[in-house]
This record gives structure tokens, sequence and C-alpha cells, in this order.
């Protein structure tokens, strides 16, 4: 036996010590994992959502073109429905959101007579050039946004979500 004895106050203050280390410790590991694992996190970039929609069966109108893709939000997984505004400009593929930005309701091509080749919002009567500017004077306070598109195999594929370049 040692000559060093523990007396019971250091033997209490060892203790507590050692199971308050490890409570904080067991408070501390989630918080540093929330903070750290978003950034540990693998992004799928390039990631295309395959559409019914002929690419060789675009014009210069816009057509709205369906998709639906998986969203997985923790543990909850939920298939997802939304829509684009398709057309054709030379040779580039245009695919606008259909999202105002005044309020987000849902805007359509050619739906105010007034206004033939825009597209317009019903809740407040918002509208948006072809390329997705917004019309001076209406409530939108931006342009529409863009999706990132892609050709594959004469179908479109529809992208990530992405601020409007043609503006």
């Amino acid at each position: 036996m040692s000559n060093n004895r523990v007396s019971r106050r250091q033997f209490l203050g060892y203790t507590l010590t050692g199971v308050g280390g490890f409570m904080a410790a067991g408070m501390l590991m989630p918080m540093v994992r929330f903070a750290v694992d978003p950034v540990l996190q693998q992004k799928d970039a390039g990631d295309y959502i395959l559409t019914d929609q002929a690419v060789a069966d675009l014009t210069e109108e816009p057509v709205r073109v369906d998709f639906a893709y998986e969203q997985v939000d923790a543990w909850y997984t939920s298939e997802v429905t939304s829509s684009a505004w398709v057309y054709k400009e030379g040779d580039k593929i245009v695919a606008l959101s259909p999202v105002c930005k005044h309020l987000g309701c849902t805007v359509n091509w050619a739906a105010d007579p007034e206004h033939p080749n825009q597209f317009f919002c019903p809740c407040h009567a918002g509208r948006y050039e072809k390329n997705g500017q917004n019309v001076a004077g209406t409530p939108p306070l931006g342009p529409l946004d863009e999706y990132e598109v892609e050709e594959r195999d004469g179908f479109l594929a529809i992208g990530a979500i992405q601020v409007n370049t043609l503006v």
C-alpha cells in the first residue's frame, strides 16, 4: 500500500470532477457535431432530375414542365412535386421557376389577356417578362429564379435552382 493516502475530501473532489467532466462532454458533443457535421457532408452537386419533356418539342413559347424528386429531411423522406416554365432561346434551353418573388404565388404564362407575352401572378397582379425580369411598377421585387438544365438522351433534365442569369 502507498503511504500517500487520499482523504475523503480529495476522493470526493476527484470523483465529482470526473463525473462533471463526463457530463459536460456528453452535453457538448452533440453541439459540436451539429456545428461540424454540415461541413463534412458530401454535397451531391450536379444532380439533375430527368423529365418527360422531349427537347425537340420545345419552342420559343414557354411550356410548363412538371417534375418530382425525393427530399430527405432528417429521418423523413417525402416526394416533392415541382414545375418549371421551359422554352428555347436560340439553341439555349431556359427553365424558369414559377414562384413569384413577391409572395411566393405561382406565375402562369400568358394568363393576363392585357399582357399575353408575359408571366402573370394572380395574387397581386405581378408581371414578368419572358426572360423572368420583373416589370417595373408591379409588386415583384426581383426576377424569377432560373433552373440549371441539361439534355439527356433527347429529354430535358432539370438541376438546381440559381439566380437568374438572363437579366
